[in-house]
């Protein structure tokens, strides 16, 4: 009984963490020398459910933030532990397109192979965006940071998305948006990677996709048989 007590915990545990998943959350719109927050959080987004930093969040801390100014200078922020949340800032000093980009390569190599799940590695990015002023310059760069990507194409009252893995449009991919208050929409990428949808409400929409990665590696001298992606990107509408 122990023994089966134990394998119902090490499941839950797992699918507790696979359910969650890391975003951001900042303005929208910033101001010209003005200092302007980030924050990161790691729970379900949906369901307002934020990790303590102490807790669970303890599972994906080890992670790095970039900022990618329209210049595409790209440069890493500070992090600071709050109760539920990292919180990081930068002073924007152009007008322009901001992205905040967050990547967790740093996951132990798990093995669920008594649960059928196989043994992995997980990989995390979060992307966010902050517009200063009026000029439209987009931030370029953003392509190195991670292997799996969603990229705004168009923001407005419609937002048009591109997932990317490796370099190329990820075609008919299952894509997640989120809203508080348990709202969630499901989408799937088309033949050049790209998905499109109303934002009808004034609010931080998070999107999420994942993918697994079929090569088998090694990391830290544990052998792994594929890598599970997790990308979400994070836009407000005010």
């Amino acid at each position: 009984m122990k023994k089966i007590i134990l394998a119902l915990v090490a499941v839950l545990a797992l699918q507790q963490a696979n359910a969650h998943f890391l975003w951001l959350e900042t303005k929208a719109t910033g101001k010209l020398n003005k200092k302007h927050e980030v924050k990161v959080f790691f729970g379900e987004y949906s369901y307002g459910e934020r990790e303590k930093t102490d807790g669970h969040f303890t599972f994906a801390e080890d992670f790095t933030l970039h900022l990618i100014a329209p210049d595409g200078n790209k440069t890493t922020l500070d992090k600071k532990a709050a109760t539920d949340h990292y919180s990081a800032s930068f002073t924007p000093g152009a007008p322009g397109i901001y992205r905040v980009v967050l990547t967790n390569n740093n996951l132990e190599v798990v093995d669920y192979t008594q649960y059928d799940l196989g043994i992995f590695k997980t990989e995390y990015a979060s992307v966010a965006t902050v517009h200063v002023g009026k000029e439209d310059k987009n931030a370029t760069g953003i392509s190195s940071l991670s292997k799996l990507e969603i990229i705004p194409e168009k923001e407005g009252e419609e937002i048009v998305l591109q997932v990317i893995y490796d370099g190329k449009p990820l075609a008919e991919n299952e894509l997640k948006v989120f809203l508080p208050e348990g709202w969630s929409k499901t989408l799937h990428t088309d033949e050049q990677g790209k998905v499109s949808f109303a934002m009808p409400w004034k609010d931080t929409y998070v999107v999420e996709t994942s993918y697994k990665e079929q090569v088998p590696g090694t990391y830290k001298d544990k052998k792994y048989e594929f890598i599970w992606h997790f990308t979400t990107y994070s836009f407000g509408k005010e």
